[in-house]
């Protein structure tokens, strides 16, 4: 199935020839080799580059076993490079190279090499590149399927999709599985066999056990405030287990380095500064949490908070948390409050303060979600995600109630 990943594309073709190694990095499964080795080569190609200048290696599969050693790498890519012409290298899964950094940086060096690399694991994070690479690493890095590029290779209403994309969520072969039991199964043996492994195996951890555990809260409190000490109480009071918050925060580093959750601070929107802690997670793929939970755990709201997550990072906002301090009468006397944006989306030089509701039949429901948006001063803009009305459309208190298929389905709607 040919599935347009145009963003990552263009984001490959505005970094062409920069004098950067360009690095594609993601969550397993999420279409890296696919854009860098298929796509991006398309591209090349219609701009008239030759196969003897597109040098393009996989490092996962047998037959280049051999070339894993950086000597024998090196000198087979100088053997290839015979003329002054642009080269562009593809190289998949460099991480399997060992001592590959020498390799790209002693590359980089030459005026007509153009370099593309892709790595999945933790020897291949955010901070290896800046580190290893001497800052010459430019980073673009790949999320599963959005909902419009899931939508548009599939047939069926928005609502059939939705629905799926909630429960399966995006990594791409799930739209190649048949049936519901194939494509669960093919995410539980994802989770365990491939993500769980890498993170034990390139971490050092000997025992399994306090790992999945810790996955197994947090997949159960996704958008929920947490903290390492919290969890560790959590361990205590219902596993009987003693479990150090360093530990904790060792972990959850780890699940972070592997792609599979993000860590979100709080923002103190009127006090303009972060709060340390409790902080919030969310999974990169909704479709990998629910497999953790064996599809037990499915509440509509939690999910669509999550996507809705995932979509403005996609869109290349940083998101953070927000909390607004605020005087609340109760029982004829005020008591401070914090009430909760449920994101903060920025930009350059555009902020939007979100919230996140699958319905608002309920009055009390709608005062409850705007509340926190009303006490917000500012002139950026205020935003209220829902399901349930199917139009889009500004209210008298300058809020634009945004229908949720119009959020995910068209990329100007915030802007409108």
């Amino acid at each position: 199935m040919n599935i347009e990943r145009n963003d990552y594309l263009q984001q490959l073709k505005d970094r062409m020839h920069n004098g950067m190694i360009k690095v594609i990095t993601g969550l397993r499964r999420s279409g890296k080799s696919y854009l860098m080795n298929h796509i991006f080569y398309q591209y090349l190609k219609t701009e008239g580059v030759d196969d003897e200048h597109i040098i393009m290696l996989q490092f996962d599969v047998e037959e280049n076993e051999y070339l894993l050693d950086r000597h024998v790498l090196a000198s087979y890519l100088r053997d290839k490079i015979t003329d002054q012409k642009w080269y562009y290298l593809l190289l998949d899964e460099i991480q399997n190279v060992d001592g590959f950094e020498k390799v790209l940086n002693s590359f980089l060096r030459k005026e007509n090499i153009d370099l593309y690399v892709t790595g999945s694991n933790s020897k291949f994070l955010s901070s290896d590149i800046k580190t290893e690479l001497r800052g010459r690493g430019d980073e673009i890095h790949m999320y599963p399927l959005s909902f419009q590029e899931f939508y548009s290779a599939r047939q069926g209403s928005e609502n059939e999709a939705w629905q799926e994309y909630m429960i399966y969520g995006g990594l791409p072969f799930i739209l190649s599985r048949k049936n519901d039991e194939q494509k669960a199964g093919y995410l539980k043996s994802l989770f365990d066999e491939t993500y769980i492994k890498d993170i034990l195996e390139h971490n050092h951890i000997k025992g399994a056990a306090e790992l999945e555990e810790l996955i197994d809260i947090l997949s159960s409190s996704i958008g929920s405030l947490a903290n390492p000490s919290r969890i560790a109480n959590t361990f205590m009071s219902v596993k009987k287990t003693k479990v150090a918050p360093e530990t904790i925060r060792n972990y959850i580093g780890y699940l972070e380095n592997a792609f599979l959750l993000s860590e979100t601070k709080r923002y103190d929107v009127k006090g303009r500064k972060y709060i340390d802690t409790p902080l919030k997670y969310y999974f990169e793929d909704t479709g990998l949490r629910n497999a953790r939970l064996n599809f037990r755990q499915m509440e509509e709201p939690h999910l669509m908070e999550n996507i809705i997550y995932n979509e403005l990072r996609y869109r290349g906002y940083n998101v953070d948390v927000g909390v607004v301090e605020s005087n609340e009468k109760e029982n004829d006397k005020y008591v401070r409050k914090q009430l909760e944006v449920d994101f903060i989306a920025s930009r350059g030089s555009r902020k939007y303060y979100i919230q996140v509701a699958q319905g608002l039949s309920d009055p009390g429901k709608r005062e409850q979600e705007v509340r926190s948006l009303r006490k917000i001063r500012d002139g950026f803009k205020k935003v209220l995600i829902r399901k349930d009305n199917g139009i889009t459309f500004t209210d008298e208190e300058g809020i634009l109630n945004l229908y949720l298929f119009d959020y995910l389905l068209n990329r100007k709607t915030l802007d409108d």
